[in-house]
């Protein structure tokens, strides 16, 4: 007999009536929600499969071309320990990013679309950074064959050639002693365009003709332009001088990557429209040997930046073919820089030949401003200190010369610098008791815990960046270790990195929102103190991981000190990359990355 509605109605079947009615409700529901007209999503996160009715998307646009490729994210499953936080309980699919040169990808410096329409080359605008947006979340391939690199102080002179499988160089400059290959290593004499008797013999050439330069004690922080593979910074460290050498990414493939491999300070970097990333009167010393700057070119701005950035009192080492040719050519350039120098007050303390054929020149910074407006002319003007800017993130060169302040009095000697007033610090009364205060916490908080209670084999650790480094307390803390610390400060808080330079450390400033300028795989640790929550309020925490992954070599260690919520939450980030984590005293996350890598695309 059929069911109709009305005999349910007679036979007063109330209960049943409303049960169907709440079921065609659902059924509408169900049809209604899953029918979504919109095309999946490149990128989303899963609740894991003992909650599979359950899943949360997020949205991606797409990511900025390598070569001519995309990068795409997805998602995979990964284990997990269960513990409850933000975070917790989502998985991730991660994708290699693609194409022919993602094993060496910078995202900042490899970004062609924004290459390719720049008006002008003419002054290296295509060298400088151009970041993607939104940040590529894709993770760099390893070479084939890659292994461990060779540990320190070994790696000054050899490393694995399948780590930088680059030969240009080794062909290019063989007759020069810059690098040659050995069966699996690649090797560094030592040699250099200028270093025609070897690199120690230069150094050495440099303090017969200045004594006063005093290495690892007057002179302590030096920057090396156009480094080529950085063997002039790599031996200077014998003599406790901290170099910080630079060069494009250009035809001179891989020169920095080769410097980082060996365990020598470097960064990418070119002096073209922008300021470099450094403070004013930050470097005892900085050197140009053969380095291919037009000094006089573009108004003379690339010589005003480096007048920015060199101490007063310090000094700049020239050993280039116009110091000791006389060909026409030459002849024009040594012309205008006797010009310009002279402009910006500069002395010539030194200018020798060399009996390898080669020859430099020394100029020196003045002590104070009385000669800049003693000048017959004001040209190049000074700065208005008021109108410029408090850090060089992004900024145009200057085409006026930065004024010298009036406390002005070079470092205490090395070692006693490291914990010695800064210059720059705050007159504030407070600011000294704080600086003390934050090298003692550094001191006993790395001595009690991070060295032996983290679990970090530190003797498989070379190059390390604090990556918000404050006064530097976390790098002088490391100072009796065989490290070197490339310091952080962000453009986002305190402009501490002239303390930095201050105390005869290095440093740069970045925002952690955008790519660094270093190649893939170039750091052995990474440390942070607190750096998450307030970055985390102008950027995804994704995103910085990703940069993590890129920067830190496989075996490589991360050390995070933040609040419990930030540290779980980053923590399930890294589980999902494949690296091991510990959580200690609910404070500090380590995590050390594997070689694991997504499987390539068929």
């Amino acid at each position: 007999m059929a069911i109709s509605v009305h005999n349910l109605l007679k036979e007063r079947r109330y209960p049943f009536i409303a049960f169907l009615f709440l079921l065609i409700l659902f059924v509408a529901f169900f049809i209604l929600t899953t029918n979504n007209s919109q095309p999946p999503p490149l990128y989303h996160i899963r609740q894991p499969s003992s909650h599979p009715s359950v899943t949360k998307i997020i949205p991606t646009t797409p990511l900025p071309e390598i070569v001519s490729n995309r990068t795409e994210i997805g998602t995979n499953r990964d284990s997990d320990d269960g513990d409850s936080g933000e975070g917790e309980g989502l998985v991730y699919e991660w994708k290699l990013c693609p194409g022919p040169l993602a094993v060496d990808y910078i995202p900042c410096l490899d970004n062609w679309k924004a290459i390719k329409s720049l008006k002008s080359r003419r002054h290296m605008e295509h060298r400088e950074r151009y970041c993607p947006k939104p940040n590529p979340r894709c993770l760099i391939p390893l070479p084939d064959g890659y292994k461990v690199p060779v540990a320190w102080p070994k790696s000054r002179d050899m490393i694995w050639f399948d780590n930088v499988p680059h030969l240009k160089l080794v062909e290019y400059k063989k007759e020069q002693n810059w690098v040659k290959r050995s069966g699996d290593y690649l090797l560094f004499p030592g040699g250099g365009t200028q270093f025609k008797e070897g690199v120690n013999h230069y150094i050495q050439y440099i303090e017969k003709n200045l004594p006063k330069i005093g290495w690892g004690k007057r002179t302590r922080v030096i920057l090396d332009v156009g480094c080529g593979v950085a063997s002039f910074g790599g031996y200077l460290l014998d003599k406790n001088v901290i170099t910080m050498s630079f060069a494009p990414k250009d035809e001179h493939e891989a020169q920095i990557q080769f410097a980082l491999e060996r365990g020598i300070p470097a960064t990418l970097s070119v002096i073209a429209t922008q300021k470099l990333t450094f403070p004013d009167n930050a470097f005892d010393l900085i050197h140009c040997a053969r380095c291919r700057v037009h000094w006089d070119g573009y108004g003379g701005k690339p010589l005003l930046e480096l007048n920015r950035i060199l101490r007063p009192g310090g000094v700049f080492i020239w050993s280039a073919t116009p110091v000791y040719r006389d060909d026409e050519r030459d002849k024009k350039v040594w012309e205008a820089m006797v010009a310009l120098t002279k402009s910006i007050c500069w002395k010539v303390v030194a200018k020798s030949f060399d009996s390898s054929g080669i020859g430099l020149v020394i100029y020196e910074k003045p002590i104070s401003s009385s000669c800049y407006k003693s000048r017959k002319e004001s040209n190049p003007p000074l700065c208005d200190e008021n109108l410029r800017p408090n850090t060089s993130w992004y900024t145009p060169l200057d085409g006026c010369i930065s004024t010298i302040p009036v406390a002005n009095t070079w470092p205490t000697p090395w070692p006693q610098r490291l914990k010695s007033k800064p210059l720059s610090l705050s007159t504030d009364p407070d600011a000294e008791l704080a600086f003390y205060e934050d090298t003692k916490h550094w001191s006993e908080l790395v001595t009690n815990v991070y060295i032996g209670g983290l679990g970090v084999n530190w003797s498989s650790v070379r190059n390390v960046m604090d990556m918000n480094a404050g006064y530097g307390g976390f790098a002088a803390a490391l100072s009796d270790l065989p490290v070197w610390v490339m310091n952080i400060v962000s453009v986002n808080g305190p402009n501490t990195l002239p303390i930095i330079f201050d105390r005869g450390l290095i440093g740069i400033y970045h925002d952690w929102c955008e790519s660094l300028n270093t190649y893939p795989r170039t750091y052995d640790l990474l440390h942070s103190s607190f750096l998450f929550g307030n970055l985390t309020s102008r950027c995804d925490m994704l995103d910085i991981a990703v940069e993590m992954d890129r920067v830190l070599r496989p075996g490589g260690v991360v050390i995070v000190e933040d609040s419990t919520g930030m540290l779980k939450k980053l923590k399930h980030i890294l589980r999902s990359l494949h690296w091991s984590t510990n959580l200690h005293q609910q404070r500090f996350l380590v995590g050390r990355k594997s070689f694991w890598r997504p499987e390539k695309k068929r």
